[in-house]
């Protein structure tokens, strides 16, 4: 699937506070080519550096979520990246004066009022990466959770819960049907009464106040804390707070607003993708480590996914290139260690063997019997009698040599294969026969899931 790239019209600046650092910021939104992507760019320091905005340079996730190169970071991307994704809008060059993008309002609604009139597309379209293989992740520590399901759509359930009262059990929804600038974009960051002490110890917090965030207390506040809140937000004679928000309780547009601005922090997290995707995505008590953690994964599945070579399908009426028979030739391997069954396609760099995993196999009596499943090690082993074949059809008198899997790097196990499975092995060679040693980069499929894959290097002896 794929849609138009898009960039915006003109330039638009923005200034104010950042909400940690407490500086006065400029920042500049500007118009940027097809291809180009979201970068950030340090026009305070010499020779303007600049941070593409994707996952990988992702360098903190405290309070915020914060890219860098090298020396030169800045912090509080979220907020921007979420209204930049909820608009579409891919091409940007982000010109800014500080380490901080400012907090304006505390959410994405001064990004949306703006961008709703000059968002334009190019004429150059943008891949959409769907999700085939289920991805998880768990932080023990914090209780954050989230798994992202393969579907034809990018939908988001996500669910908070701080074990309080206020503001309780929250949930919120994104489907391709939300209209992000009314439903997600006014939701306001906030904080408890209780975190406002110890984030200003950390020297946090020092553009915040009660424009730019809900502030939720938890009980009742009366004397001496209600001077040091007064202070702390410029209010004089401020008198009994009572348990719930602080400020703009009554006009909250949502009842929900909490759980949306998390969805919105989601958003801007997962923008850092680097392109559109789709799935199913459930988060429980989301934060930026996790959403990020996230982001790395998808956007490293979707590199594996280009770098990988189409996806053989098998076909069992096909007539193989090797039966069984003419493998036995080339192979001193005999059940149960021979591990594959026929050769499908073979050429000088490139081979595709089949293995039908039975429920007879041997190893199943001992490997997890009540829940069979193929040991890792003899998938490796699948992939390395198959890149043998490759190696040994090439030589003079094949039936003289055996190959020897020497070493192994960057074994990956994606799923596990079970009995029923067919396995489609992919065998290439990445440097080719020299003084006995073959290095190859091997891949097995379970139709179009990835099993496996791994780097090998075979060295070729001639037998005694």
């Amino acid at each position: 699937m794929w849609v138009n790239q898009r960039t915006i019209s003109k330039e638009c600046i923005f200034k104010g506070k950042g909400l940690h650092t407490g500086l006065d910021i400029t920042m500049k939104l500007i118009s940027a080519p097809q291809n180009h992507g979201i970068v950030f760019r340090r026009i305070d320091i010499d020779g303007s550096p600049e941070i593409p905005a994707v996952a990988e340079n992702v360098v903190s996730t405290g309070r915020s979520t914060v890219i860098g190169l090298r020396e030169v970071q800045i912090s509080t991307v979220e907020h921007l990246m979420s209204a930049l994704f909820g608009y579409g809008i891919d091409n940007l060059r982000i010109d800014i004066d500080g380490p901080e993008v400012p907090i304006l309002a505390g959410n994405a609604k001064p990004y949306t009022d703006i961008f709703s009139s000059i968002v334009v597309e190019l004429d150059c379209k943008r891949p959409v990466f769907k999700i085939t293989e289920k991805l998880h992740y768990k932080d023990e520590e914090s209780g954050s959770e989230i798994t992202i399901y393969p579907d034809d759509k990018l939908t988001i359930d996500l669910m908070i819960d701080y074990n309080s009262d206020i503001p309780g059990r929250q949930y919120a929804h994104y489907n391709d049907n939300t209209d992000y600038a009314k439903e997600i974009a006014p939701s306001r960051t906030f904080v408890f009464v209780s975190e406002l002490e110890p984030l200003l110890k950390n020297n946090l917090i020092k553009g915040g106040d009660l424009d730019n965030a809900l502030v939720i207390a938890e009980s009742d506040l009366s004397g001496e804390y209600i001077e040091y809140l007064g202070k702390l937000f410029g209010i004089e004679g401020m008198g009994l707070v009572k348990k719930g928000y602080v400020n703009g309780g009554d006009e909250m547009e949502f009842n929900n607003e909490c759980a949306r601005h998390k969805l919105l922090d989601l958003i801007g997290d997962l923008s850092l993708v680097g392109l559109l995707f789709t799935g199913k995505v459930v988060v429980s008590k989301p934060g930026h480590k996790i959403n990020t953690i996230a982001a790395k994964m998808i956007r490293e599945d979707y590199k594996e996914s280009q770098s990988s070579p189409s996806i053989p399908m098998y076909d069992p009426e096909a007539e193989p290139v090797v039966d069984v028979n003419g493998i036995k030739k080339l192979l001193p391997h005999r059940p149960p260690f021979l591990m594959v069954d026929r050769i499908m396609e073979m050429s000088k760099e490139r081979v595709v063997g089949i293995k039908t995993i039975g429920v007879n196999e041997g190893f199943f009596i001992g490997h997890f019997p009540e829940e069979p499943v193929m040991p890792g090690v003899l998938i490796v082993e699948t992939m390395a009698q198959v890149g043998g074949i490759l190696v040994l059809t090439d030589l003079d008198e094949p039936e003289k040599y055996s190959t020897y899997l020497v070493k192994v790097d960057n074994a990956k196990f994606k799923r596990k294969v079970v009995p029923g499975d067919v396995l489609v092995i992919v065998m290439t060679i990445t440097t080719p026969l020299r003084r006995s040693i073959v290095s190859m980069k091997g891949e097995v499929y379970v139709g179009k899931s990835l099993a496996c894959s791994a780097d090998m290097v075979a060295q070729v002896i001639k037998n005694k």
